[in-house]
């Protein structure tokens, strides 16, 4: 295998050798030239290695020759190790940082960027692919990017925008601003923070759709747990297995905590939403169910929600079609899902949050879980009100609660199968994610019955 050389990759050796293990990686392309140079080498590296015991593909843009710039020889490097990626059902990491397109190459360059956005497209749902923003990523190149799975950004060092800011006057395509609006999944504090996540990642990420979702874990499947329903983070560090989880969007849907996590050794995507179901949560939860349905990767839904958010700035920014992008991520979505009210579950926000009516496998309540169509205290305003007087409010709304909107009732109503205790939600989520594990829609294909003869 091949050393990471400073003088044979330049400004890319310390980026590849961020991302493989010691002495795994292998170029691709290696003595490919610019199209109008017999000494300039093209602006790219891309070539294969190992991350983690895994194997990997990755393209790292190069800033140090002759800026990194695109053009029609550099797309192609790229399409060509796209063609050995999907073939051999292994992951791509693509690290961005070009001055742009080559411009005396007119409708060639244009036509470039087309190439490699058709590779990406062609490859989405076959394979992951993780985008590293290492320096300027502008223009069409931030298309190319977000159209990745996923999205690593640097502090002081990503620029990803379509339109730049001397263009538009005011300061945009930072790593903070791309965390706020959606668009990078992880704001990385340096490169060593960001190559680190991304190793992370491909370690618990299948390699393809076709792969498993499993990993060695030494934590206990039977182990108790306490839950604290108001602290989504702390619900899901108290299942996950050594409560480890790998977080994405953290600074965009700042209520719930969206990313991967083990649970038993069986690698899931988590979904926990404490507090209202806003814009930003929705969507960027829409993202996470939709990834892991493309790669059969289960999904745990961890619900503690007062319901829907109730403003004008969520009507005025098409709330209703974000909802409707997370209904049809749960219900379009065949991977195995798993939900777990373990506190409030209110209105619409019940309903959307991996419910049985849009497709969960297995749902588990707490006991002391309230599963209505209003809250408590708004029920006995709208239904009960007459009542007061009879009853202090305050009794009315543990009646209710105990009556109309307990896990028992939803239990009884089918659409809750099983009331667990705190201590045992641990056991029991491991226990059907791994039952669920190798779940397939459809009836299952065979030769023949077996006759009783």
């Amino acid at each position: 295998m091949v050393q990471i050389d400073e003088k044979v990759y330049g400004a890319s050796s310390a980026k590849l050798a961020s991302i493989f293990d010691a002495g795994t990686f292998v170029e691709l392309g290696a003595y490919t030239k610019r199209h109008d140079s017999q000494k300039d080498f093209e602006g790219v590296v891309c070539g294969y290695g190992s991350v983690n015991g895994k194997l990997a593909f990755a393209f790292v843009q190069d800033s140090g020759r002759t800026k990194g710039a695109f053009g029609e020889r550099h797309a192609k490097k790229i399409c060509d190790m796209y063609a050995l990626a999907v073939k051999n059902g292994a992951p791509v990491i693509g690290v961005f940082d070009s001055a742009g397109a080559v411009v005396y190459d007119g409708a060639s360059a244009l036509a470039a960027y087309g190439k490699v956005m058709k590779s990406v497209s062609d490859a989405s749902g076959v394979i992951p692919q993780i985008a590293v923003i290492d320096g300027v990523c502008g223009g069409s190149s931030a298309v190319v990017a977000s159209m990745f799975d996923l999205t690593v950004t640097i502090k002081d060092v990503s620029k990803l925008y379509v339109n730049a800011p001397f263009v538009l006057g005011k300061e945009v395509g930072t790593a903070d601003y791309a965390a706020a609006t959606g668009i990078s999944a992880y704001a990385a504090d340096s490169e060593a923070d960001a190559y680190a996540y991304v190793r992370e990642l491909v370690t618990l990420l299948p390699q393809n759709n076709a792969d498993a979702c499993l990993v060695e874990t030494s934590d206990d499947l039977n182990r108790t747990v306490a839950i604290d329903g108001a602290d989504a983070e702390a619900v899901v560090a108290a299942l996950a297995d050594n409560a480890s989880v790998v977080r994405l969007y953290k600074d965009y849907a700042a209520g719930a905590v969206l990313g991967f996590a083990s649970f038993g050794g069986v690698v899931s995507g988590v979904v926990s939403v404490c507090g209202a179901l806003d814009i930003k949560t929705a969507r960027a939860a829409a993202k996470l169910v939709s990834f892991c349905d493309s790669f059969g990767m289960p999904v745990l839904t961890l619900v503690d929600s007062c319901g829907l958010d109730v403003s004008c700035e969520a009507e005025q920014n098409a709330y209703a079609s974000e909802l409707a992008k997370l209904a049809y991520a749960y219900t379009t979505a065949e991977n195995a899902k798993v939900t777990a009210v373990v506190g409030k579950a209110y209105g619409a926000a019940f309903t959307l949050l991996g419910s049985k009516s849009v497709g969960a496998d297995i749902v588990f309540a707490l006991e002391n879980a309230a599963i209505s169509v209003l809250s408590p205290e708004a029920s006995v305003a709208f239904v009960w009100n007459d009542k007061v007087g009879e009853k202090t409010r305050e009794e009315l709304e543990a009646e209710w609660k105990e009556k109309c909107a307990s896990a028992a009732d939803a239990c009884d109503r089918g659409e809750v199968d099983d009331v667990v205790e705190s201590a045992e939600l641990r056991k029991r989520v491991c226990a059907a994610l791994m039952m669920l594990v190798t779940k397939a829609e459809g009836k299952p294909t065979r030769r023949h019955a077996n006759m009783p003869l």
